[in-house]
């Protein structure tokens, strides 16, 4: 295998810090710096269109809260004593001629299906569907970014792969093609959010990549945002029409991923292949020469040195060094068991919004927009945000607001409060979500980080898949199996932070010898105090 240790040295890490292994060399954080500036035009324009592969990825993940809703219904006969039909009346133990559907059948998978008396597990097969395809693909394709693939073909092919496969979607014609093709657009799906925070981050200096990584949550919450209006907007249409107009816009930004984007010069550059790496440097960098601080001259590409990886990445070494490694499972293992928690409250409060008296299209919008306010502080703050203790906060809120949501029926008081509860808990979870990204950037080398990330993220799905199954328990008892669980495990979860370093301010590393080396010398330094 090619050289694909870049550079070990100056990774300017506190006084507490070991120090590096090489200080002869220059570290690859700074020889990229110098090469393109700290953050410049280029690098925005780059990190933005990556990071907007998130709001496609948004309308996929809740747009079964709008295309499998249960339609609301009407009685068509009120005269017929031995048979009253009232709005609290069971649809399903009615004659068929005594209640209609507001609306015409196709607007809802449940109405045109006649899925309304099936069992939860039935009509949640779609939704956990996908989120069992997300789980699949995430660890099918969980190391091809740091592998073979590279952070770009991954974002291209999982964008392209999802929106082929959610066009298709529109012409099922039944709920088992339905949930099978929901399945291949989750599998498909997996990927984005890991490639596109990673080569987003990859791009700028180390001082810009917690702000840029926020740029991928304001995306996400756009497109989570769109999907109440472009819903509300078809609402008398099909919901065929639905996956229909999310799957073309998805399709060309696919195309323009392909031609458009640079591949991670930090990738390139631990893949051994730096004369990829310096011809992406050159396209990026600023115009002004003279905010870089080196020129691109042969000389200075034949300079470049880099210190041989001592494990041979294939595709699942990736995986199976963060598992052989003490340091590395422990985090691994901790991130993944917060990851779980967050990730049931994340996807799981948007699917029980029906369990809420409270319209619909509302309720999503209120939540879209509560996802603003995470973005936003997480974009201006994160640089001030210790990473532990924000975690530890955002997620104990999350689980004290999620349990307070199911007092709703205790006092008349809890009722008018009970949409402001699950508003301020899925805000936490956001947050919370916001901060564990950024944070697993921080404590994973690069050659494993994108492989990681996918790990944690697969975690934060496998909460989801079990999302839909409570959001339909929960609408039977009050919200107690739905609101009541969230709370609990994600309050639970969030504890698992004690167990996790604080990186806030701290330098990245290349290679797992060079993060094994500041471990251990970082325990040395404990055990002489």
């Amino acid at each position: 295998m090619a050289d694909s240790t870049p550079l070990l040295s100056e990774l300017n890490l506190s006084d507490s810090e070991p120090p590096v292994l090489h200080k002869h060399l220059p570290s690859l954080d700074s020889t990229i710096e110098r090469c393109i500036g700290d953050f410049g035009w280029a690098q925005f324009l780059q990190a933005t269109l990556v990071s907007f592969s998130w709001f496609f990825d948004a309308q996929q993940t809740f747009i079964t809260v709008f295309t499998d809703a249960e339609p609301t219904w009407h009685c068509t006969q009120l005269t017929d004593r031995h048979s009253s039909c009232n709005s609290a009346s069971n649809i399903c133990q009615l004659p068929q001629n005594l209640w209609a559907w507001d609306r015409p059948k196709y607007t809802s998978t449940v109405s045109e299906w006649a899925l309304e008396c099936s069992s939860s597990l039935v009509t949640g097969l779609p939704a956990s569907a996908f989120f069992m395809g997300c789980l699949i693909g995430g660890l099918a394709l969980a190391t091809l970014a740091d592998t073979s693939l590279g952070r770009k073909n991954m974002l291209f092919l999982s964008c392209l792969m999802m929106s082929l496969s959610t066009f298709l979607t529109a012409f099922s014609t039944n709920i088992w093609i339905y949930s099978a093709l929901r399945l291949i657009t989750g599998f498909g799906r997996a990927t984005i959010g890991t490639s596109a925070l990673v080569l987003s981050t990859e791009l700028v200096g180390r001082r810009w990549r917690g702000q840029v990584g926020v740029i991928g949550f304001f995306c996400f919450t756009l497109g989570f945002l769109s999907l109440p209006a472009i819903a509300y907007s078809q609402r008398a249409h099909s919901w065929r029409s639905l996956y229909i107009w999310t799957s073309i816009p998805t399709l060309l930004y696919s195309i323009t991923v392909h031609f458009l984007v640079r591949e991670s010069p930090r990738w390139l550059f631990v893949r051994g292949r730096k004369e990829d790496a310096i011809a992406t440097l050159k396209c990026i960098a600023p115009i002004d020469s003279a905010t870089t601080k080196t020129p691109f001259t042969s000389s200075f590409i034949s300079s470049l040195s880099f210190e041989q990886e001592t494990w041979n990445v294939d595709l699942y070494s990736a995986i199976s060094v963060l598992v052989e490694r003490r340091w590395a499972f422990r985090r691994l293992s901790t991130v993944m068991a917060i990851g779980f928690g967050t990730g049931m409250v994340y996807y799981g409060m948007p699917l029980a919004l029906g369990s809420l008296n409270f319209n619909l299209y509302l309720s999503v919008t209120f939540n879209a927009l509560s996802e603003l306010p995470a973005s936003i502080i997480a974009f201006f703050f994160i640089d001030q945000m210790n990473r532990k203790t924000s975690l530890l906060v955002f997620t104990s809120l999350c689980g004290i607001c999620s349990i307070m949501s199911v007092l709703k029926g205790m006092n008349p008081i809890w009722t008018r409060l009970q949409i402001g509860f699950e508003l301020v808990s899925f805000f936490s979870a956001c947050s919370a979500f916001n901060v564990l990204l950024i944070y697993m950037i921080e404590l994973f080398p690069t050659c494993v980080r994108n492989s990681a990330l996918s790990m944690v993220r697969q975690a934060v799905v496998l909460g989801g898949v079990f999302s839909p199954m409570l959001a339909a328990a929960g609408r039977a008892n009050g919200g107690f199996l739905s609101f009541g669980v969230f709370g609990v495990v994600v309050g639970v979860s969030g504890l698992f932070a004690f167990c996790l370093p604080e990186t806030r301010g701290r330098g990245i590393c290349d290679t797992m010898d060079e993060q094994q080396y500041k471990e251990t010398a970082a325990c040395n330094a404990v055990g002489r105090v």
